[in-house]
């Protein structure tokens, strides 16, 4: 018997950080997908501009309910509706809804955005970089640390895997070799440390590894994330 066709088709690439956070949420509940690979300028890709003229990834196509759904988060919860699985990304309590989102925002906004700002000017020309952007980011950094250093200093237990930490992972990947806490701030980096022991975690970095050659910081990166063995 041949594996059926699966419905749903991510537009992504595997060093996108933003690209992980869809992919991770899709490990952790085994579901079924097709990945398509966007190499080059997402927006030049015709058939992925006709599905949204944004051209950002990643987005997801559901062909079984002929629907497309761009936006990291946005993905995650629909995934959570109509393509459920054991691990509910998303908690049932309102209350503890509302706590998660919040950080899946802090981690987007505080982390990930100001993490891609340091990337990008380090690809600008000489005669192109933002100096005082880059100032802007670095502190954005900063604080997002020292928040988040609070917060994992005072968690206790195992927490359920959430969204939130969906988009954790890839941000405090490579911010951590954009702008390094590991050494600075220890409770961040043991949550750091326990996101990467996770399946879903460790088979995204695995993909990506052809492709880590072409971060601008890749010289870095911990060696262990390029390692055969990790």
């Amino acid at each position: 018997m041949t594996s059926p066709e699966p419905a749903l088709t991510l537009f992504t690439h595997p060093l996108a950080s933003y690209c992980w956070k869809v992919t991770i949420a899709l490990y952790e509940n085994g579901t079924l997908f097709e990945s398509r690979i966007l190499n080059g300028r997402p927006a030049d890709d015709a058939q992925f501009r006709r599905l949204w003229p944004a051209a950002k990834m990643p987005v997801l196509r559901d062909a079984a309910r002929e629907r497309t759904i761009p936006e990291t988060s946005i993905i995650i919860e629909y995934l959570q509706h109509h393509y459920p699985g054991p691990i509910a990304l998303l908690p049932a309590d309102p209350d503890a809804q509302l706590e998660v989102r919040l950080w899946d925002r802090f981690f987007d906004l505080y982390v990930q955005t100001p993490m891609q700002k340091l990337v990008s000017d380090r690809m600008r020309p000489a005669d192109q970089k933002d100096p005082a952007g880059v100032g802007e980011a670095t502190a954005t950094l900063a604080m997002a640390y020292g928040v988040l250093e609070d917060r994992f200093a005072g968690a206790s237990g195992e927490q359920p895997f959430t969204l939130a930490d969906c988009a954790a992972a890839p941000a405090l990947f490579y911010a951590e070799a954009v702008q390094p806490f590991t050494a600075t701030h220890p409770a961040l980096g043991g949550y750091f440390e326990r996101l990467l022991a996770r399946p879903s975690v460790r088979r995204t970095i695995r993909e990506a590894q052809p492709y880590l050659q072409y971060f601008p910081f890749r010289e870095a990166l911990n060696p262990r994330f390029t390692s055969p063995d990790f």
